[in-house]
């Protein structure tokens, strides 16, 4: 694997770099999670408890700073009291990667703290749901505006100004009006995310329409196609593996804001288990919750990647680079 053949311009890798590098992207910030976290010397700025000794206020696995357990340690023996003792920690906030795999398997299997809590599997299902809902409809609308933007100008003209406008502002900002007009349950959630990635969307799309080849469009007049034929029988199907990429690209945006969407009067869904398993200082069911996300988000895409494959077989930029 020589660095020529790695670093050359717009050149595909080879399907064993490919794995290789890919594997390494997951490796290379594991591994140094992994040293921080069971390497003291590394940083471990932290004592956690394992013998309170005859200090009355701490327990057994308590974390203090090495100063204050020093400044303990040093009292209790000017006393002649029982000395704490402790091993090196890091803060309860960052959990080591076992500590995170385990909770991979106890979330699912723990029951939630309050009666009113959710179960890991219930939160995801919950927020896949809102994340499906608020991507359906913003693509139902989304899609054929933009390719129709794209097409007209007139159209175009009419609707992106606005649109540029739209986009700037911070979908999160209407939470509150959402919350008036759709109440305080799912209706809110799904708008956020419908207003975070439609006006995007068309935008996107709207270009990706523009890209086409015009040769394409006078072959088609050559041929006999109707100017009103144009749209569908040519545009649409000219345009279907790059528009099918875009929203695989904007699928990720709408996951980006499901957390700021279920931030709003929630009571279920991801947010809301991430959001009890912090009170609790449970962590590692934190960062297993958040890596959850990312697992499924990269897992759908991996799918839709290779449906893609299969359903635009000439577009060869999937398989060079996807």
């Amino acid at each position: 694997m020589a660095r020529s053949t790695l670093f050359r311009v717009l050149r595909p890798l080879s399907p064993r770099a490919r794995l290789v590098i890919g594997v390494l992207s997951f490796v290379l910030p594991v591994g140094l999670w992994s040293l921080v976290s069971y390497v003291p010397a590394v940083w471990h700025p932290q004592v956690m408890i394992t013998d309170p000794g005859s200090v009355s206020y701490l327990d057994v696995g308590a974390h203090l700073t090495r100063a204050a357990y020093q400044s303990e340690l040093a009292d209790a023996k000017q006393e002649g009291r029982a000395p704490p003792r402790g091993v090196p920690a890091n803060p309860i906030y960052l959990p080591s990667p076992g500590e995170v795999l385990k909770a991979f398997y106890t979330s699912f299997t723990t029951p939630p703290e309050t009666r009113d809590g959710q179960w890991l599997h219930q939160s995801l299902w919950h927020s896949i749901q809102i994340i499906f809902w608020g991507y359906v409809i913003s693509s139902l609308i989304g899609v054929p505006l933009g390719i129709l933007c794209g097409a007209y100008a007139a159209l175009a003209r009419v609707n992106e100004p606005f649109i540029e406008f739209f986009r700037y502002l911070p979908a999160p900002a209407f939470g509150a009006l959402m919350v008036a007009i759709l109440g305080i349950y799912d209706g809110p959630k799904i708008a956020i995310i419908v207003i975070g990635t439609f006006f995007q969307q068309v935008l996107i799309i709207a270009n990706t329409t523009r890209k086409l080849d015009p040769a394409l469009l006078e072959a088609a007049l050559t041929l006999g196609t109707r100017s009103r034929q144009l749209l569908t029988r040519v545009v649409v199907p000219a345009i279907l593996p790059d528009l099918y990429r875009d929203q695989r690209i904007l699928l990720g945006w709408a996951w980006t804001y499901l957390i700021v969407a279920e931030l709003i009067g929630t009571t279920s869904g991801i947010t809301w288990f991430i959001t009890q398993q912090a009170r609790y200082q449970h962590f590692p069911n934190v960062y297993a919750a958040i890596a959850m996300i990312g697992i499924i988000g990269l897992g759908t895409d991996m799918l839709l990647a290779l449906l893609g494959r299969h359903l635009f077989p000439w577009d060869r930029s999937l398989a060079k680079f996807a």
